[in-house]
């Protein structure tokens, strides 16, 4: 799934691709990623884009005196750069292609859905915030404002464990599964750590951690070409998806612990004083 540290290089790259162009045709392929019909997609077309943000993990798109185009790439979608888009419009069917947006130049991109979970999202709005994912996202923590104090105010009284509060968009935006398990190992922290026990000493460290993987992946991922981002992405990655390989840092293995649709990994020496966390349901599996 693209992550804030992505989908910010993607606004970066899309900025210098589309701003001052005009975009002459949208063309859906999978009727499933439209999620509003007001403004009609045929609102976009002759218009000419002015910018383009990251809002947590969604894309918007404006358009001058026209809508806004916005997109979130779920755990499966992609966005797919052409400098030129075949001549025919395409076919609809099986494969990944979802939609496609093409500019007066011939250049354009391709939204694209891999799986059988269609969870690929187009919204046309003329306001983001229209966006129901967008309305309740939380503070950005690569903002000037996101301090050491507004972690700690966040973090007050939640209940919940460590990985799941960073992973929840309104809580935080933009931290998904995998950075959060990268922010957590850089932390020192068990992901099962609930977030209001920490300690000021603790928050400290796990805003540094926050704040230093995050920008440290954006870094690596600007200038990437769209189509090499997932791999950059997967190259600086410490221990998420690298469940049996040696922890860089102090050389223990990495465990896994699964989840229905969901994985987290971590390093036991680094995060959980040498104990291995309890696998529920690889237990369920060996009874």
């Amino acid at each position: 799934m693209p992550e804030l540290p992505e989908v910010e290089a993607l606004k970066d790259f899309l900025t210098e691709q589309l701003v001052g162009h005009e975009i002459v045709r949208v063309l859906p392929v999978a009727i499933s990623v439209l999620k509003t019909y007001d403004p009609p997609l045929t609102a976009l077309e002759g218009r000419e884009v002015t910018g383009v943000q990251r809002r947590g993990k969604f894309l918007a798109l404006a358009t001058d005196g026209g809508p806004w185009f916005v997109t979130h790439l779920a755990r499966a979608g992609w966005l797919q750069w052409k400098d030129r888009l075949p001549s025919g419009p395409p076919r609809p069917g099986k494969g990944p292609l979802a939609l496609r947006v093409a500019l007066e130049t011939g250049a354009g991109f391709d939204l694209t859905e891999a799986g059988t979970q269609k969870r690929l999202a187009v919204y046309v709005v003329t306001d983001p915030q229209q966006v129901p994912g967008v309305a309740r996202l939380g503070p950005d923590p690569l903002a000037d404002d996101f301090d050491e104090s507004r972690l700690a105010g966040l973090l007050a009284g939640e209940r919940r464990q460590l990985k799941g509060a960073l992973r929840d968009q309104s809580l935080i935006a933009g931290i998904g599964n995998a950075y959060s398990d990268e922010i957590l190992h850089a932390a020192r922290m068990s992901p099962f750590k609930l977030a209001a026990s920490l300690t000021p000493e603790e928050t400290a460290r796990l805003y540094q951690a926050l704040r230093t993987t995050l920008t440290e992946a954006v870094e690596r991922s600007r200038g990437v070409a769209a189509g090499r981002l997932k791999a950059e992405k997967k190259s600086g990655l410490r221990v998420h998806g690298r469940t049996g390989e040696a922890c860089p840092v102090c050389g223990d293995t990495i465990r896994e612990v699964s989840f229905s649709d969901s994985s987290l990994q971590y390093c036991p020496t680094c995060q959980t004083g040498g104990k291995p966390l309890a696998d529920r349901r690889l237990s369920r599996l060996l009874k």
